[in-house]
């Protein structure tokens, strides 16, 4: 049996999906993207009129995919804190892994959940990074 959450601050999926799905005492995450509720505005990306992109700043996609992750967290239930696995999909790991990773210590110093991090050659829209969490829920870690 699971239970379906949809939050009110995240943005909109993209898809057929819900934000997330608690299974027992755990909390599985859709793949989350820095994108902003309401809009299609995404921080950090500069589009041209076909909708490429033309410059991003990956340090600004990760504070709000990072936020992002967190309502969905918190409105589900859950916490920061309660993070146990969170899997990283990056379009260009070369050049944005390091302030990628800078920024993930900053955000991850006292929980520290195992990490996967992958390159892959795009994402539905035009974002550099998603986030694929699982998190406990009604208990703390």
């Amino acid at each position: 049996m699971s239970e379906r959450f949809d939050s009110s601050r995240a943005p909109e999926p993209v898809g057929l999906y819900p934000h997330a799905r608690r299974v027992g005492n755990l909390l599985f995450l859709s793949g989350v993207g820095p994108r902003e509720r309401g809009s299609k505005k995404i921080p950090g990306v500069e589009l041209d009129s076909e909708g490429n992109i033309t410059s991003y700043d990956i340090a600004t996609q990760c504070h709000s995919v990072f936020k992002n992750v967190r309502y969905i967290l918190e409105e589900a239930g859950s916490s920061w804190e309660n993070l146990v696995d969170v899997t990283v999909y990056l379009t260009n790991m070369k050049k944005d892994f390091p302030t990628y990773n800078k920024l993930y210590a900053e955000y991850f110093k006292d929980n520290q959940p195992c990490r996967t991090t992958l390159e892959i050659g795009s994402l539905p829209t035009p974002i550099a990074i998603e986030l694929k969490c699982i998190a406990t829920i009604g208990e703390k870690r």
